[in-house]
């Protein structure tokens, strides 16, 4: 009798889907032409260990994060964000925080910046087999280079397809997070779009609801001379969930 063959599992198809979406959404976000790089940045590496917690309706996180650069050479940045909150239902939770960034500039120039944000997390729900999340941020910036505040509007979507039948196994995950600045500051912020963010990588469960992700992170951005450039990061985060 001869043999049927086993049809490829749903949750790999849909997979596979995501990152041809993902990368392809990349592909168009990304300048062409003159105004690209024209050279090749040299890759960075960004560590995040963020601890999500909550006591009944009151919910909290706090978020570490250095970013090694120059070739994973050297601390470029280390900022340092926690928030509290309030969960409406069990799907959307608003946050008020705070976050304050090192930036490490050019022959040891140190500067700082503070940010006050106001977030809204949203859990959308499955849409053909991929949860989907949303998480909208609007911030306050203080540069230590000068007395303007910053607003600046940050839309990030999620997505996460499991890839083993085991509950909190191991997902596919992608994202993509763009940024708009509201107005022009005398430290250097320019309205309009100022970066996206695009994350393609996967999920290991590490107990409980808490994940490690490892992936690949793609970073373009306006430069002061009105150009885009891009960078190329290896992302290591650590969520860590109650």
């Amino acid at each position: 009798m001869k043999r049927r063959a086993r049809p490829l599992a749903a949750p790999c198809l849909t997979a596979l889907s995501l990152t041809a979406l993902c990368l392809t959404a990349l592909c168009l976000t990304a300048p062409a032409g003159p105004a690209a790089a024209e050279a090749v940045r040299p890759g960075q590496l960004w560590l995040n260990t963020t601890v999500f917690g909550s006591l009944g309706d009151a919910a909290f996180f706090a978020e570490v994060q250095p970013r090694f650069g120059n070739g994973i050479s050297q601390l470029d940045q280390l900022l340092l964000r926690p928030a509290v909150g309030w969960k409406v239902n069990p799907d959307l939770t608003l946050y008020q925080g705070y976050a304050r960034i090192e930036d490490h500039g050019p022959r040891d120039r140190v500067r700082f910046e503070d940010r006050s944000f106001q977030e809204i997390n949203w859990q959308l729900g499955v849409i053909g087999g991929v949860q989907v999340s949303s998480r909208t941020r609007f911030e306050q910036r203080w540069q230590s280079y000068g007395r303007d505040v910053g607003f600046r509007l940050r839309e990030n979507l999620r997505f996460s397809v499991p890839l083993t039948e085991a509950k909190n196994g191991v997902a596919a995950v992608a994202s993509s997070e763009v940024f708009v600045a509201l107005n022009d500051t005398d430290w250097g912020g320019r309205a309009g779009f100022d970066r996206v963010r695009t994350f393609v990588g996967v999920a290991l469960p590490i107990g409980g609801k808490s994940t490690f992700e490892i992936g690949y992170l793609n970073q373009t951005f306006r430069t002061p001379a009105n150009g885009f450039d891009m960078d190329h990061i290896l992302a290591l985060n650590v969520l860590v969930r109650n």
